[in-house]
């Protein structure tokens, strides 16, 4: 009998161990503020860190990932520092050596950006709401690195690109959405190529470092790098 309670125990905790390990499978990521090697007139003040914003928002949502805060971590630090003085319930404080670390860290540069307009330019505004009759284009691309903390090496690699525009008669709506200096373009073709970038950034996050660069997932992604390669290649002249 007490064999058998032993061995329903072991096989409970293995399984709780498991569970545990599994648990803590989730990529560990800090993503860094981004950065621009384009002449963006959009790029001003802190979209770097809007953007920054936006994509650990992202990130965080599909609940794939760990995603660190590392922009209020001196709050952390201070609250912290606060329970370890003394003067918090000792049953309650935030203890010292408990900040979970990063794994990898998300760097992305916009490294490319054009913008189009064509048609007519008339149009009519009232209350934050425009109506225009001609058509914009927005292209860009920002490259992204996955860093591994432990090693300094970049583990991946991707250039992400996105293409969006409006035509006919548009309307658009600007009233908040995007934060800080990015509000004004959320529904813009800018603001809409911004948006596809971030979740194709997500996307292939998830591809890489949740189902790993042997997954089938990879193909598509693999295809799609070709195919901006060759584009790339093709708008080269070389005497």
């Amino acid at each position: 009998m007490r064999i058998k309670f032993f061995l329903m125990f072991l096989f409970l905790f293995s399984i709780s161990v498991f569970s545990q390990g599994f648990a803590e499978e989730k990529p560990r990521l800090g993503v860094l503020r981004f950065t621009n090697h384009t002449s963006a007139g959009w790029w001003e003040g802190s979209v770097g860190t809007d953007l920054q914003d936006m994509l650990i928002a992202e990130l965080a949502s599909t609940n794939s990932f760990r995603v660190l805060e590392r922009r209020e971590l001196d709050a952390v630090l201070n609250e912290q520092d606060l329970g370890d003085s003394g003067r918090v319930n000792p049953r309650t404080r935030a203890r010292l050596g408990k900040i979970t670390g990063a794994k990898y860290l998300v760097a992305a540069t916009l490294s490319a950006f054009e913008q189009n307009t064509s048609g007519g330019g008339g149009g009519l505004s009232f209350g934050g709401i425009s109506l225009g009759g001609r058509q914009d284009k927005a292209y860009m691309a920002v490259d992204l690195k996955v860093i591994d903390v432990e090693t300094g090496e970049i583990y991946d690699a991707r250039t992400v690109e996105a293409t969006s525009k409006s035509s006919g008669i548009s309307v658009g709506v600007h009233r908040g959405g995007f934060g800080g200096n990015l509000g004004q373009y959320q529904n813009t073709p800018v603001g809409k190529a911004i948006r596809a970038c971030i979740m194709e950034i997500v996307e292939y996050l998830e591809c890489s470092l949740v189902e790993g660069k042997d997954s089938g997932c990879m193909d598509e992604y693999r295809s799609k790098e070709r195919s901006r390669r060759e584009k790339t290649k093709g708008s080269i002249q070389l005497d």
